[in-house]
């Protein structure tokens, strides 16, 4: 007969796992490398270049106006911000004033994308905790949002709706009417999205204590937009570097201190509450007007460097063009909210479970082409 000898420590050992490249775990082609000790984790290392495609690159051997249209191919949940920081910047460097109708269009567009994104965002990390519910909750607005977009701009996602001097067309005739049917149905839509997951007692455990983000950390790691003011960092370039019509609305910076996965889920809650507010500002004051002004057939920027920012739906997403004069940047750089807001993953991470590092995922809302260009 054997005895088992109860001082016998019991050893563990670390081992390397990888959770990706496959897409529906990781919010696109991103490999982690995972170092556990059963189901802890002491490090995440993020492998990227899965859906590299030399983005930049490409920007520096097209136009000015070719590069508008790449740039929605980045954070395509936030293309019509994307677009629009490449238009102010050449704007501003070329003097360009574009006029009141076009600066109340784009804002209007910003927030309808903000919304789409959001919606996307919650539905999916819903079902990434494990209800999948949301899902079909969350597609079902976010299908009127679409529609809308593809009335007047002619595409659901990828939008190429700016153009450099204004917008390609002019809104639909329909665009003001189905803007405030959407907004009508969505003020009652949105407390559902509350009752279904957000006071979930699974839901909350699941997050609440998960994933801390320090306010020192958030700065240190340039971590911008919903996952640094989860955090309680004021960083909202709307507020604080207004463009468009941004100067023109009342609006509140959502602002949370906790610095947990949860309270990176409420900032993303109550921003779509402003972001209708916004348009709500908006939508019937939109001015007469031109939707364009002339600029030359072959835009070249004087020499120099210019830096345009935006806020998209994931943070502050940036342009460096660095110009010689020619039809094309000389250098073209762009600073995308989702590599930085990467760089914490592994911080953050450390000593949780496997599952945890899911939901922290979902909290962070990567977009995987927005990091990986």
């Amino acid at each position: 007969m054997t005895t088992t000898d109860t001082n016998t420590e019991l050893k563990t050992q670390e081992y390397l796992i990888n959770m990706g490249p496959q897409h529906p775990a990781a919010h696109g082609v991103l490999r982690l490398i995972l170092t556990v000790d059963g189901e802890i984790i002491h490090k995440v290392d993020p492998d990227l270049g899965y859906i590299h495609r030399s983005i930049e690159k490409m920007c520096e051997r097209d136009t000015y106006k070719q590069i508008v249209h790449l740039t929605d191919r980045l954070d395509y949940l936030s293309s019509h911000m994307n677009n629009e920081a490449v238009c102010l910047a050449v704007e501003n460097a070329m003097g360009i004033e574009v006029p009141e109708r076009v600066k109340y269009i784009r804002t209007i567009m910003d927030e309808l994308t903000r919304l789409a994104s959001h919606q996307l965002w919650w539905g999916v990390m819903g079902m990434d905790i494990g209800a999948l519910t949301t899902f079909m909750y969350a597609f079902r607005d976010r299908e009127m949002i679409n529609d809308i977009m593809e009335e007047t701009v002619g595409a659901r996602l990828t939008m190429n709706y700016n153009i450099p001097g204004g917008l390609m067309f002019d809104i639909h005739p329909n665009f003001q009417r189905r803007v405030k049917e959407f907004i009508k149905h969505f003020r009652k839509a949105l407390p559902e999205y509350n009752t279904l997951l957000s006071g979930n007692i699974i839901f909350k455990k699941r997050l609440q204590g998960i994933g801390y983000i320090s306010k020192e950390d958030a700065v240190a790691y340039g971590v911008s937009g919903p996952s640094a003011r989860g955090s309680g960092i004021s960083c909202d370039v709307r507020k604080i570097h207004p463009y468009s019509a941004y100067d023109k609305v009342e609006f509140n910076e959502v602002l949370i201190e906790g610095g947990d996965s949860y309270d990176r889920y409420m900032v993303r809650m109550k921003e779509m509450e402003e972001s209708m507010n916004i348009i709500e500002q908006l939508i019937d004051n939109i001015p007469e007007g031109d939707y364009q002004v002339k600029t030359p057939a072959l835009i070249k920027l004087p020499k120099g460097e210019y830096y345009q920012k935006v806020e998209s739906a994931r943070g502050e997403f940036g342009v460096f063009i660095i110009s010689d004069g020619k039809k094309s940047p000389y250098r073209l750089k762009f600073r995308s909210p989702g590599f930085s807001n990467l760089s914490i993953l592994d911080k953050i991470s450390r000593g949780h479970k496997i599952a945890d590092l899911v939901a922290i995922m979902s909290s962070l809302d990567f977009v995987i082409p927005d990091i990986d260009r």
